[in-house]
């Protein structure tokens, strides 16, 4: 697929003919999908691919000398390619292929961070992240006798920046950060962040997740040590990801998952390892879906991420002003620099209500913690309701949303 150059006008409209399930209707009415900060939709070149690799050449990959083995090896080494260029990555061996952010954060956790932490060392991640950024954490400091510290935000949702950096003494020894959080749709400063962590020597790991299906990705420029993003919200399958890290890093890590593939030798006494990315890489890997995340990564790029940030920003404030006109309506994270997603709550109305009745609308939100417990308890409030947009999505759904929301309120009274 070519890019459309960046001076073509974007249409939703055109983007949403790609995608078949948003053709369907739920309870009678058109889907209205606001859910993407869950799991985004996929295109049907996605779909296709995967039917294509299992119709032509479904084989295992770097086990066979076959025609079809070596078809399936290649299909899916590429996907490692088409990743390191989506991140910028300087080479395609600092690309470990996962199912997602929560391993790749694992094996952070247990091959860079549990060998290394002491009784006394910390950990410090921030109050909004993913339960995916702290629960590892934990663990491994339950392990070692190390703490995990938390750096605090604001009301509007903002990172504290100078208290992040105060924090960063002598003790701690690796520094989370979400790049966009999935609750506040907050863009965090990571490239101030990574100087400050570089300065005084502490790895930075990102959670990437919210932010690749939305903004562009460089982890040269950002300064970071580790970058971990997941397929599915990047309009891919389910069950794929990827975890970049610096080569240093990497070559130093021992794997903790072992099996298949990821060693040299095996011998009863002892195993040699293969070299990074292989070593992280036991057993047989989810092949039809990298094949399909490949699709992906190419359909975005064929779209122009600036365009698609560009469109996102816009779309993102006419909702936040659509919302802001609801009487009772508290939207949670107000940040100055954000992503395409909006929490908020009603007054009078519970945050599960009112997604049960918005479904009967054809209206998919998603309410609850959305996996970040101390960020709701930072707000004091038990759920939220979250809209997260995509650039499938349009002004006319956002004035659906709305109208529904009004014709809502007055079911619950």
């Amino acid at each position: 697929m070519s890019a459309v150059p960046q001076s073509v006008p974007f249409d939703p409209l055109r983007q949403r003919a790609d995608f078949p399930l948003l053709a369907r209707q739920v309870n009678g009415n058109p889907l209205i999908y606001f859910d993407n900060a869950n799991t985004a939709q996929k295109p049907r070149v996605v779909i296709e691919a995967v039917d294509a690799f299992y119709r032509e050449h479904n084989a295992n990959v770097a086990r066979a000398v076959h025609t079809l083995g070596a078809e399936a090896t290649s299909a899916y080494e590429a996907v490692r390619d088409k990743l390191a260029r989506f991140v910028n990555a300087p080479s395609r061996d600092e690309i470990v292929l996962t199912s997602g952010t929560t391993q790749a954060i694992n094996t952070v956790a247990y091959s860079f961070a549990l060998p290394r932490l002491k009784s006394g060392d910390e950990i410090l991640v921030t109050t909004m992240e993913h339960h995916a950024n702290i629960v590892p954490w934990q663990l491994v400091c339950e392990r070692t006798g190390a703490t995990l510290k938390a750096a605090p935000i604001t009301p509007q949702g903002e990172l504290m920046v100078e208290r992040f950096i105060q924090m960063l003494t002598p003790k701690v020894k690796l520094a989370g950060v979400v790049h966009v959080s999935n609750v506040l749709g907050t863009v965090n400063p990571v490239r101030d962040l990574a100087k400050a962590c570089r300065a005084r020597g502490i790895p930075l790991l990102v959670d990437g997740s919210q932010a690749a299906p939305h903004l562009p990705i460089d982890v040269q420029a950002l300064g970071c040590d580790f970058y971990a993003l997941t397929g599915h919200k990047l309009f891919g399958p389910t069950g794929t990801g990827m975890l970049w890290a610096r080569k240093e890093h990497l070559a130093a890590m021992p794997p903790f998952f072992g099996g298949g593939e990821m060693i040299r030798e095996v011998r009863i006494d002892k195993t040699t390892f293969a070299d990074p990315p292989h070593r992280f890489e036991a057993g047989t890997p989810n092949i039809a879906g990298f094949v399909g995340l490949g699709a992906a990564l190419d359909y975005v790029e064929s779209i122009g991420r600036e365009r698609i940030a560009a469109y996102e920003h816009e779309l993102l404030g006419y909702a936040t002003a659509a919302l802001k006109s609801v009487p009772g309506l508290r939207l949670i994270g107000t940040a100055q620099h954000k992503a395409a997603v909006l929490s908020f709550l009603i007054d009078g109305a519970h945050a599960h209500d009112l997604a049960t009745l918005l479904d009967n609308e054809g209206i998919a939100v998603r309410s609850g913690h959305h996996c970040a417990h101390p960020l709701m308890q930072f707000y004091g409030v038990p759920a939220t309701l979250r809209a997260s947009l995509a650039f499938y999505n349009t002004r006319a759904e956002v004035d659906a949303f709305v109208a529904a929301i009004a014709r809502v309120r007055k079911l619950l009274g």
